[in-house]
């Protein structure tokens, strides 16, 4: 609570008639002084009255790539018994700020408010909350109250059509697999046993030794596993341009375009950043649903979005039956949600990336987008080519091209997202 520049003046006018009345004994300025500090008082509670507001929003939709329009529906209904007069409401948009008409609001009305939302930039545009400013009928006091959650709108990178996903060898337990019939199942790892587990597949001789039941973990091997390592370095990415790196964004572009496509092929595919993402960017009031209410879902990994090795410092996420991720939870649901909310880091080496990736061998086929700024650490990225038998790197915003044959690996010079989409049916086939 606040007073105005009119409380002021009406605060120090009742101190000094007061103050003139009891000291030279006239009940005139007494009496004109108490009236003030009555006006005080009465605005004091008349503003600290909190009008009972009921606010529900809609995003339409709630995800939308980079540049495709997205609208919020707000709308403020009048729970009380009195009219919520002497009322001024404002919500918040990303960096704008939105006039909501809730001046005169009869009891039991409610007003509804429609207007864009800015998605010419990618990442999560948090909107929300309800900024209710409330005055007293003489405008002596002021008082701001907060009503209604914040809900993120997702804004993802653009997702350009690639023809197909580039295919690599299988691996098993017993090693690298380089032919192997279409469907085959080959051992992986035993887990505990989950209620809906089929009993044929749990393995009696482990169990009996544990004494719980161990169940065993199958892998198709004759489909390739990718792995996508989007460097989020600033280092990587040294230009700006309005404060923004535009060969990150293109970079954020090729990842989501190559595991959109490998999810079109049901392809096993995990997404890795080489810094730690920044969780809390998406944990931002109740979450990212249509509404403000909701409950959350799994990417359609069936181990709600982890990844293998996402123990180990990585953050990832794989994707299965979907990259976008339609439920609505307290963080990205999904690896086009971690597109959306990811950002430049000072932290993190490509060369301890580079390590991690060695020691978990998280597929067969690697793919490495980052910027100019990486040129010279590609020597880290050839070390992990007897990992992973198919290694290919994005480098996007490059003043120069790479030169041929640099660090033994296929390396594709690309102005933007849609130029990698473009020479990506010629990279698929190394």
């Amino acid at each position: 609570m606040g007073i105005t520049a009119r409380g002021i003046g009406l605060l120090v006018a009742a101190v000094l008639l007061l103050g003139a009345g009891f000291r030279f004994g006239y009940p005139e300025l007494t009496l004109l002084g108490a009236a003030a500090g009555t006006a005080l008082v009465v605005a004091v509670v008349a503003a600290a009255r909190r009008p009972r507001l009921l606010v529900s929003r809609r995003a339409d939709p709630d995800r939308v790539a980079r540049g495709e329009p997205a609208a919020m529906t707000l709308t403020v209904r009048n729970a009380g018994r009195v009219p919520a007069a002497s009322m001024l409401a404002t919500d918040r948009c990303g960096d704008r700020v939105v006039p909501v008409p809730v001046l005169r609001l009869r009891p039991g009305a409610d007003t509804t408010v429609s207007y864009p939302v800015p998605t010419s930039r990618r990442g999560v545009v948090p909107v929300g909350p309800l900024r209710v400013v409330r005055r007293d009928p003489l405008g002596l006091m002021v008082l701001a109250r907060s009503y209604g959650d914040v809900v993120p709108v997702w804004v993802h990178p653009r997702v350009h059509p690639l023809r197909a996903v580039p295919t690599g060898a299988g691996r098993s337990l017993d090693g690298r697999v380089d032919a192997v019939p279409h469907g085959s199942i080959t051992f992986d790892s035993l887990r505990e046993y989950v209620v809906g587990d089929e009993l044929r597949r749990v393995h009696w001789r482990t169990s009996a030794r544990v004494g719980e039941l161990m169940v065993r973990e199958n892998v198709d091997t004759s489909l390739p596993r990718i792995v996508v390592l989007l460097d989020n370095r600033a280092l990587a990415h040294p230009d700006r341009v309005g404060g923004l790196a535009e060969s990150f964004e293109s970079a954020c572009e090729a990842a989501a375009s190559v595991v959109t496509a490998a999810v079109r092929e049901d392809l096993p595919v995990v997404l890795l950043f080489v810094a730690a993402e920044d969780t809390s960017a998406g944990s931002i009031g109740t979450g990212p649903g249509r509404t403000a209410t909701g409950g959350g879902e799994a990417d359609g990994t069936g181990r709600d979005g982890a990844a293998p090795g996402g123990g180990n410092g990585w953050g990832g996420s794989a994707a299965g039956g979907g990259a976008g991720g339609d439920g609505s939870g307290t963080g990205p649901s999904g690896p086009l949600d971690r597109l959306a909310a990811v950002t430049l880091t000072g932290e993190g080496t490509l060369e301890a990336a580079v390590a991690r990736l060695r020691r978990d061998r998280l597929g067969d086929t690697l793919v490495v987008l980052t910027g100019p700024g990486a040129s010279d650490d590609l020597g880290h990225v050839g070390a992990l080519r007897g990992a992973y038998p198919s290694v290919v790197v994005g480098i996007f915003g490059a003043a120069e091209p790479t030169p041929p044959g640099a660090a033994g690996l296929v390396v594709v010079d690309a102005a933007d997202g849609a130029a990698f989409a473009a020479e990506w049916d010629g990279v698929r086939r190394w």
